[in-house]
């Protein structure tokens, strides 16, 4: 049966640490259907990604509280499993041009390339993208309060978010699995 578990796991290491360190949006529609090759020896990471255009990746630096989740959702009812890719994230700061992006991430169904702390890439919305499901653009009450903005980005995919073999968030390795780095301002 093609569902039968291959492998067991030790205990590892406490040496890994939480936390996100920068998330890359992509359009949609720059990624071909059928745009990813795997790795020839583990096909849950993503070696190369391709598209008709360049593939402009939009990088957005995170501290503090953004979070990214992968719920498992199965019905033995239904015969069904999908996974449910969840990116909460905050950014501090009212401006015009956040304002516009906010908008028109919250339009479009953007694939979010998620790097954490431990220097691990995945990509979220692989088929069908992400949705922002929900979010605030607050001032705060008090004077440490946030003053920023909140996104959740939901996904629904028939895998988990598969790595992506990206060796760090430098310009010369995203060009390297296919896409071109745009940072902020």
């Amino acid at each position: 049966m093609a569902c039968d578990i291959s492998l067991g796991r030790k205990e590892l290491c406490k040496d890994s640490i939480g936390g996100l360190r920068a998330v890359y949006f992509t359009n949609y529609d720059d990624v071909d259907a059928n745009g990813y090759t795997y790795d020839v020896t583990d096909t849950d990471m993503i070696a190369t990604i391709t598209g008709a255009v360049t593939i402009n990746a939009y990088k957005y630096e995170l501290k503090g509280s953004s979070t990214f989740d992968t719920n498992i959702v199965s019905s033995r009812e239904n015969g069904t499993t999908y996974f449910e890719q969840t990116v909460n994230l905050t950014f501090k700061k009212l401006t015009v041009e956040m304002h516009k992006e906010v908008k028109l991430l919250s339009y479009g169904r953007p694939r979010i390339l998620v790097e954490d702390n431990n220097g691990n890439f995945y990509l979220a919305g692989l088929k069908f993208g992400c949705d922002v499901t929900g979010g605030t653009i607050v001032s705060g009450a008090a004077m440490g309060d946030l003053s920023g903005y909140t996104l959740t980005l939901t996904g629904m995919e028939l895998v988990p978010a598969n790595f992506v073999d990206c060796a760090s968030d430098s310009a010369t390795d995203l060009l390297a699995v296919g896409l071109t780095l745009v940072e902020g301002v």
